[in-house]
């Protein structure tokens, strides 16, 4: 298949699934158990590696965390990151001990030119209720949110409200909130900050930030796990 046509086809595939997408709660209401999940590239993008942290919440203790390495599946294309990183970030979610209540993703949701990022990608595809954290804007324009930390602005696109930029914590650069898959906008919002205790990504995000990123990790390894007991 020639790759033009390859591109095509899944530009095409992301607008089918974006109207999967359910942007109502259907979650436990606290969660129990949040996860996150990052991806880097190693090797000048021939090895996806994905990383996955489960936490209690609301006290965000870790209870597992998870890296799985794969062959990367498919070039850079912006736009598309999304099939390059799902995956892996689904075999790193498969090896912690407990399917998380909610998942918080190093990336977008609907904020996103076709309105599906790698939240709502990977909540499509597992049926997990899923948030985008994005640490910059991929499109859409809004006004600059007050500097204390839950301040925050709607992130429009023509006219459609795809996100918020929110103040995390006080005096640094917002983050953007975005559905991805089981949530509203208000509750992904709340979430997240509460979430976030003390630096500007949400915990969860940051932990899986740092295992995706680290040269010491070895493929497929749970990487570690708390001695609390994780059942449902």
């Amino acid at each position: 298949m020639r790759a033009g046509a390859n591109v095509r086809q899944l530009i095409e595939l992301q607008r089918v699934l974006a109207a999967r997408v359910i942007e109502r709660d259907e979650l436990p209401d606290p969660p129990r158990w949040v996860a996150g999940v990052d991806a880097a590239f190693p090797d000048r993008g021939r090895t996806t590696r994905a990383a996955a942290v489960l936490m209690r919440f609301p006290g965000l203790e870790t209870v597992a965390e998870a890296v799985h390495e794969q062959a990367t599946v498919l070039p850079y294309i912006p736009g598309l990151l999304s099939f390059r990183e799902l995956p892996a970030v689904v075999e790193a979610l498969a090896r912690l001990p407990a399917l998380p209540d909610l998942v918080l993703c190093d990336g977008q949701g609907r904020a996103h030119p076709r309105r599906f990022g790698i939240a709502c990608h990977l909540g499509v595809s597992t049926g997990l209720a899923t948030i985008g954290v994005g640490k910059t804007r991929l499109c859409g324009r809004h006004a600059e949110p007050g500097t204390e930390k839950g301040e925050s602005a709607e992130l429009i696109d023509g006219d459609q409200r795809i996100g918020r930029v929110l103040r995390s914590r006080s005096g640094v650069r917002p983050i953007y909130i975005s559905v991805g898959h089981r949530v509203s906008l208000d509750t992904a919002t709340r979430l997240v900050l509460a979430c976030t205790p003390r630096f500007r990504l949400p915990e969860p995000i940051r932990r899986a930030d740092r295992l995706a990123g680290s040269r010491e990790q070895a493929g497929g390894v749970v990487a570690a796990q708390s001695s609390s007991r994780c059942s449902r």
